[in-house]
Formats: C-alpha cells, structure tokens, sequence
C-alpha cells in the first residue's frame, strides 16, 4: 500500500508538470510571451490513477513499445472519458472539447491519442521502470 501511495503521488505531480508544460507551451504558439500553463486540483488524482497500470505493465512489458503505447493510450483516453463523465455530473469537469475538431462528447479529444500513447511511456518509466535507473547509480 505504501508503494501504491508513492506511486500515486508520483504520477500526479508527473501528470501536473506535463500539463503544465503542455498548456503553456500552447500559449507561446497562441502568441503569450507570458507562456502562463494552467491545470485542475481535480487533475492530480486522475493523473495519480496512473498507478493502477503496474498489472497492465506487468501483463505487456515484453511488447513492443508500440504496443504498450496504444494499450496505455487507449486506457488513458478511457479514464479521461470516465472521469469527466463524473465530474461534468457534478459541473466540475476542467475540461472542454465540445468545440474542437475530432472530439466526443466533449470528453475527450482523438488527437490526443498520440499525446496519450506518449505519456503512458512517461507513467511507465515513473512507475515500472525507475528501478532500472536507481540500480544504475548503486553501482
């Protein structure tokens, strides 16, 4: 349970900081030197779910990358469904995609699967693969 928690501190603040990124890297491209990034309180416990893909992980890990970048695609897209489902119950989705090319419901946006595939990887370094580089500099 403890490195459940870990886990899940870890891929909220992960997922916080690439939003982040994200958002004001759009804003140079919109023309705001300011590059002023914005995200949601609700952002981190959705990005800290990404601590539930260690089984996922575990159960693809000899795939190629490809592969485990469309399933973790594919399971991030779901969540963003999922999650905003709840909260627009509630009027506290943070996000809008009614008006945008290639969206559904508003809830999630197919352009992004790339994004999504991407950020997988990131989640799957974090959380499955992090070993690997801490026992590189026990040595």
């Amino acid at each position: 349970m403890k490195t459940f928690f870990k886990n899940f501190i870890a891929c909220g603040l992960t997922g916080w900081c690439i939003e982040c990124f994200y958002t004001g890297l759009a804003e140079m491209f919109k023309g705001n030197p300011k590059l002023t990034s914005s995200t949601s309180l609700w952002m981190f416990p959705i990005y800290g779910l990404a601590a539930f893909m260690i089984p996922v992980y575990n159960g693809i890990k000899e795939q190629s990358i490809l592969l485990r970048a469309t399933v973790y695609g594919l399971l991030i897209t779901s969540i963003e469904f999922i999650t905003g489902s709840l909260l627009s119950l509630f009027g506290s989705c943070p996000w809008d995609y009614r008006y945008t090319a290639f969206n559904y419901m508003g809830l999630i946006r197919l352009d992004y699967f790339p994004l999504w595939m991407f950020s997988g990887l990131i989640f799957e370094f974090i959380i499955c693969r992090r070993e690997l580089i801490t026992n590189a500099f026990k040595n």
